[in-house]
């Protein structure tokens, strides 16, 4: 017995070339930024020492990127950069907000176990 109330997807997919191409083009843009970003990322950590002046600045480009990427990511990945703004923004902002939010904790607590320790 044969079922009819099954849809076959295949039957239904329209794909030309040219989609292909602009798939193909959107996924190499994509890699080429996120890899661009992370030998950025790499290339900070590897060659500022930790002792120089200016590692807290790199420590919040660090965060910045990571926020960026996370962001990018979401955007692509979750198909939410063909979505309507408000409701890139309904999704994105409470992320960023609950980042920042953990970023403030930890950097607060990390303070406070430094005092601490300094004053014992």
């Amino acid at each position: 017995m044969e079922r009819d109330d099954l849809i076959e997807y295949s039957l239904h997919g329209h794909h030309s070339e040219d989609e292909g191409k602009l798939i193909r083009k959107k996924i190499w843009k994509v890699t080429i930024l996120l890899t661009l970003v992370t030998i950025i990322e790499v290339a900070l950590g590897a060659y500022i020492k930790q002792s120089s002046d200016i590692w807290p600045l790199i420590k919040w480009t660090f965060v910045v990127l990571t926020l960026l990427k996370a962001g990018y990511i979401v955007m692509v990945f979750m198909h939410l950069g063909d979505e309507r703004k408000w409701l890139r923004n309904v999704i994105l902002i409470p992320y960023t907000l609950f980042i920042l939010y953990l970023i403030f904790i930890a950097l607060w607590e990390a303070l406070a176990i430094g005092d601490a320790w300094m004053t014992a």
